[in-house]
């Protein structure tokens, strides 16, 4: 078993797909009309047929309170990996990212945390 589909709730699909293509780099993979939305998918550009990530829409009235709480108490959605956390920071920054947690180490790990515009915060982490 492994994964093959992973969503995030997104409140504008058209602004989420901007962001993930065109600032954090994701390629879109899938884009099918469903009614007043659509499926729409993007996966890594370091692996076309890996993981595809739903931008999934936050139309259900449980996720808007969810997605407040979570941003309201610092947690992140979702987690990317990335192999240099210190450039992706400097990369993601100087495209007008906002960063809740600059870079971070804890323990195994170096994370940042930044909003994804479209009402998420998201974890970037580096092994180390």
């Amino acid at each position: 078993m492994r994964i093959h589909l992973t969503s995030i709730l997104v409140d504008d699909q058209d602004k989420a797909l901007q962001f993930y293509t065109e600032v954090l780099g994701f390629e879109k993979k899938t884009e099918i009309p469903l009614g007043e939305h659509r499926w729409l998918t993007v996966v890594s550009s370091e692996e076309p047929d890996g993981t595809e990530l739903v931008l999934e829409p936050d139309s259900h009235p449980a996720v808007k309170p969810f997605k407040a709480a979570l941003v309201s108490d610092g947690i992140p959605f979702t987690s990317f990996a990335v192999s240099d956390i210190a450039a992706e920071f400097e990369r993601l920054r100087a495209l007008g990212v906002r960063f809740t947690q600059e870079p971070a180490a804890m323990g195994p790990v170096t994370t940042a945390v930044f909003d994804d515009t479209c009402g998420n915060l998201v974890q970037i982490a580096q092994r180390v």
